[in-house]
């Protein structure tokens, strides 16, 4: 099973840490470039769908399944799964997974503030789904998707299922991961989502030490955001908190050989509680330090 948190984008980091995209091969971009990548049509396939080309250079289009499947089995689950995040039915895909008592408890108002992430999540399904395996042993069974990799190229993969009852429930999240959703219940994702935006602050942070490590060997001294933006040694959108869930800054010292750069969550609690500082030792090597001060700018 895939790293539940593989993915690099900011703002679409808290769905696909939610555990849905562990379906999907897709890897770390910018929001932006996710952005684009999400002008994907979707819609789920007919069984036995023809192949098609589109032009002499083009992959064949993607199939439809290529098994039969029984209603409310673990293929046709897979099937309804997609069908339903393509259609933006986010409440009943996740349903149809073990995340699903992190959803119950929410209202739709509470489930709408996830929904700009979901969104972008399910505008990366294809257009086709070739579901192609079905393997039941007992109580658990595997289903064989054809699904789109980091480049949108097919790529197989293993979609497990346990049956609970007379239903199918798939298996986004391990059994460590469960236990967490089972007790936090619907304060799961706003838990999680202060987390992966703390994780990216960090990132950011360090990124910004490499960004500023590259420009100053240019040009000998450092640089303000955005000059570094500019230069596109940093995303545009660590310029506002939209995407991020932080607000960043670099100050430069008088000379602009020297730096500190901060990350401060934009609403203390929600899009993250620690804040955190990099600084510059003795020796010019960078320092990324943070605590919960409630919400504030850490002083150098």
């Amino acid at each position: 099973m895939k790293d539940l948190l593989l993915f690099g984008s900011r703002s679409m980091t808290i769905a696909l840490s939610l555990g849905l995209a562990i379906f999907l091969g897709i890897s770390g971009c910018t929001s932006k470039e996710s952005a684009a990548n999400a002008n994907i049509a979707a819609n789920t396939a007919p069984a036995n769908a023809t192949t098609g080309v589109n032009s002499a250079n083009a992959e064949p289009a993607p199939k439809g399944a290529t098994i039969p499947i029984d209603p409310n089995g673990p293929a046709d689950t897979v099937r309804v799964f997609y069908k339903n995040l393509r259609e933006k039915k986010f409440r009943e895909a996740i349903f149809l997974t073990n995340l699903r008592p992190a959803v119950e408890g929410l209202t739709e108002t509470e489930l709408s503030e996830f929904s700009l992430d979901f969104a972008k999540l399910a505008g990366q399904i294809p257009a086709e789904i070739e579901i192609n395996g079905e393997v039941v042993s007992g109580e658990n069974a595997t289903v064989t998707a054809n699904l789109p990799d980091k480049d949108n190229k097919s790529e197989t993969q293993k979609i497990k299922l346990r049956k609970a009852g007379d239903v199918w429930i798939i298996q986004t999240v391990d059994d460590v991961a469960q236990k967490r959703i089972q007790k936090e219940g619907k304060q799961y994702f706003y838990n999680l989502r202060v987390e992966t935006h703390q994780e990216e602050a960090k990132k950011m942070l360090d990124r910004i030490s490499k960004a500023e490590l590259a420009y100053s060997l240019q040009n000998g001294r450092c640089a303000d955001l955005e000059t570094l933006i500019v230069g596109g040694l940093l995303p545009e959108d660590i310029k506002t908190s939209e995407s991020t869930g932080y607000n960043y800054a670099v100050t430069l010292t008088t000379d602009g050989k020297s730096y500190y750069a901060t990350a401060t969550p934009e609403t203390y609690g929600t899009t993250g509680k620690s804040s955190y500082i990099l600084k510059l030792d003795a020796k010019g090597i960078s320092h990324v330090t943070g605590k919960d001060n409630g919400g504030k700018v850490l002083a150098r």
